[in-house]
């Protein structure tokens, strides 16, 4: 077993992704943000653990079942060990979960708001409870006894089960009650406002009712979580299979797969715990006990019992996204991303302009053609309709869906079918290499000449996300991008992933050996070479190294980076020149900035790739340099605010942990800023617009005088 690993400047990425939940979880403990929104961060802390342990411990779990001996790169670990290590991180995790729960409550109770045990019920709350038990609930139970007849029952992923220890006659037996999920997760008391009761907590009370042939020792409520790793490439699958139809079958398996997780939430006696970990093939250290509810969705929906003007003043305030400045909403977007480039900021921006550009395209006699890759759409997706409507129209559209977008399969799947029903072409990509990138082509005809525009981003094509993440879409009409796109797309679609491209970066093979000479230029310039990155992740080892090595040279390092980083900024003599912070706010940092240099040298790039191993080896993606000078100096903006972020941003240390920046006078959180920059805009347009109808007005007058 080889373990010459050098860990002096990295770590496991799984702690990495944990400390960033963490950050997540102080957003539900920060005072400063609405109470609601608070509510809303500890749902997605719990929600983002269910997910990291389906996929993420799901994988490291189905690499312990393989012969060969695996040895993470950057820790010099088993997975075996790397396990370990993330149960004994996220125990603590749990005790943390459970302090900022205690602490909201007491904050709801504050409101008006009332978590009830039914001990604290009155007698007519009781009796609200009990006939909504006997009526809506009791007849859809299904309950079920673990004895020598009747086998341990199959338990549903992140279902929760109400399990119970029945006593009968000198003779142990398990009692389970699924807790359906068709029903409501909690239920409002109606004489007062503010208290409810959760369903698992009703049905903990009358359970004993169900079973009541025998002693109730104790009981609790369980869920059981379980890997969702699914990689269709290494499932076996006939050659000649439709790979829709195949990706069906993939997704109903997903709720089969081996347990990952047992979370308990009260008392059961250790035999039988033990009884239960045997069956499901779970250690101890994947068993979590928690003080408060395992599932965390009802948080979401506690603003229903305090009145609408009320609940409002607990939530952000709404913010609209706006038109971007650098467009009139009088002129068809078409013609102005013909006269000049055009970058969108999300969520600040509105995602509108894209939307008006394909409805514009999808209608337009001089379009031949629009192509697009596809990796997440939202469910009423009006860039599908669009699309549609174009080869409804006769343009030729063509899409390349990937339906392998975890946990979105099921909706690209539907709307694969819809395109391809309404004429569109539809590709599916490569296997064993996902298409991530978000690029799309539109291919017009103008007077005999053929001419681009070609859209870049850094996020989805989801007009609801857009509204949530932080990403950047560049819109252009440069010939050279276009030309590299058109070519890009004819490469998907006759399997050829080696094109060679003047422009764009398009990775598995060309976008990171493209990055790695960036850098390596960068780091001949010593102290006078910088480097800005914004990403999500950082997993590389490869870039790692360069990066390690540019920072040994002198060179200005600085990454904002959202979540995993693998990298330790700071370790005297080998990363003593980077610098790594990471934001967590109302919006979800999302968009990929690559800068190399300063000045009006710097080569800039957007980009849908992070620094992980998947997406510069094993996925298509994209990055597009920006040549504009207004997009320039906009994104050069924007690394300005966000470097100068006190509020919102952490610095990680070298021990791996993060600290809060001391804040000074001005304070500063970036989203804030953003969002501020563009109500003043709006303002400035108005008044702009206002004085020049008086001017007209005004000239009016004075030609009728």
């Amino acid at each position: 077993m080889m373990r010459n690993v050098d860990t002096r400047y990295t770590q496991d990425r799984e702690l990495s992704w944990l400390r960033f939940n963490e950050r997540v979880l102080e957003e539900a403990r920060d005072e400063s943000v609405p109470l609601m929104e608070r509510l809303n961060f500890a749902a997605i802390f719990s929600d983002n653990l269910a997910e990291f342990f389906m996929v993420r411990v799901g994988s490291l779990h189905d690499m312990t079942l393989i012969k060969e001996t695996h040895i993470d790169n950057k820790t010099g670990k088993t997975p075996e060990e790397q396990l370990s290590d993330i149960f004994k991180t996220t125990s603590s995790l749990y005790a943390e979960r459970d302090e900022v729960l205690s602490e909201l409550e007491g904050c709801c109770r504050g409101e008006g708001i009332y978590r009830m045990s039914f001990d604290m019920l009155d007698s007519k709350e009781k009796l609200q409870a009990y006939e909504w038990f006997e009526n809506d609930v009791r007849p859809i139970l299904s309950p079920q006894i673990v004895d020598f007849h009747n086998p341990f029952p199959h338990l549903q992923n992140k279902e929760l089960y109400i399990m119970l220890a029945l006593f009968d006659g000198g003779k142990s037996l398990l009692g389970i009650l699924p807790i359906p999920s068709v029903l409501q997760p909690f239920l409002r008391l109606s004489e007062e406002r503010g208290h409810y009761i959760l369903t698992e907590d009703i049905l903990l009370e009358f359970s004993s009712t169900i079973f009541d042939k025998y002693k109730v020792i104790d009981k609790a409520v369980i869920s059981v979580t379980r890997s969702a790793d699914i990689v269709p490439e290494d499932e076996a699958y006939e050659v000649d299979e439709d790979f829709r139809h195949h990706m069906k079958k993939i997704v109903k398996k997903r709720t089969r797969l081996s347990p990952v997780r047992l979370e308990i939430q009260g008392n059961l006696p250790e035999k039988f715990v033990d009884g239960i970990c045997q069956t499901l093939k779970l250690s101890k250290e994947q068993v979590f006990c928690v003080k408060y509810p395992i599932q965390l969705k009802y948080l979401t929906m506690l603003s229903q019992l305090l009145p609408t003007e009320t609940a409002a003043a607990l939530c952000y305030t709404p913010y609209t996204p706006h038109l971007s400045p650098s467009l009139s909403k009088n002129e068809k977007i078409t013609s102005q991303v013909m006269k000049h480039d055009v970058l969108l900021n999300y969520p600040y921006e509105s995602m509108e302009p894209f939307l008006r550009l394909i409805s514009e395209s999808s209608a337009d006699p001089n379009v031949l053609s629009i192509k697009i890759t596809i990796y997440r759409l939202s469910k009423g997706s009006r860039i599908a309709e669009y699309l549609c409507a174009a080869a409804e129209n006769g343009k030729q559209v063509t899409v390349l869906i990937e339906l392998c977008a975890r946990f979105d399969e099921q909706n690209n799947i539907s709307w694969a079918e819809r395109l391809e029903e309404a004429g569109c072409t539809i590709l599916y990509g490569f296997e064993g290499i996902k298409v991530h990138s978000k690029v799309c082509l539109i291919t017009r005809r103008d007077r005999g000449r053929v001419s681009y525009i070609t859209q870049i981003g850094t996020g989805n094509y989801n007009e609801k996300t857009a509204k949530q993440y932080t990403d950047l879409s560049l819109i252009t009409a440069n010939r050279e991008i276009g030309e590299d796109a058109s070519l890009f797309f004819q490469n998907m679609a006759t399997g050829n992933l080696l094109g060679d491209y003047k422009r764009l970066l398009v990775s598995p093979f060309s976008l990171k050996n493209k990055v790695i000479c960036e850098i390596n230029e960068e780091t001949k310039k010593g102290e006078d070479g910088y480097i800005f990155l914004k990403l999500n992740s950082l997993t590389d080892r490869e870039l790692i190294d360069k990066l390690a090595k540019a920072s040994q040279a002198g060179v200005k390092v600085i990454m904002n980076i959202r979540g995993i980083c693998c990298l330790l900024p700071g370790v005297e003599g080998l990363t003593d020149n980077i610098k790594v912070f990471s934001i967590v706010g109302r919006y979800l940092e999302h968009a990929r900035i690559y800068c190399f240099g300063g000045g009006e040298g710097a080569r800039l790039y957007i980009a849908s790739a992070d620094f992980m191993t998947r997406n510069t080896e094993r996925r298509v993606e994209i990055a597009c340099p920006v040549l504009g000078q207004e997009q320039r100096e906009r994104i050069f903006h924007i690394i300005d605010v966000l470097t100068s972020d006190n509020v919102k941003a952490r610095n990680m240390r070298s021990d791996r942990t993060y600290e809060k920046i001391s804040e000074s006078t001005p304070t500063c959180s970036c989203q804030e800023s953003f969002q501020n920059e563009m109500l003043i805009l709006e303002k400035v347009k108005k008044r702009r617009g206002v004085i020049n109808s008086a001017l007209s007005r005004l000239s009016h007058l004075i030609r009728r005088a």
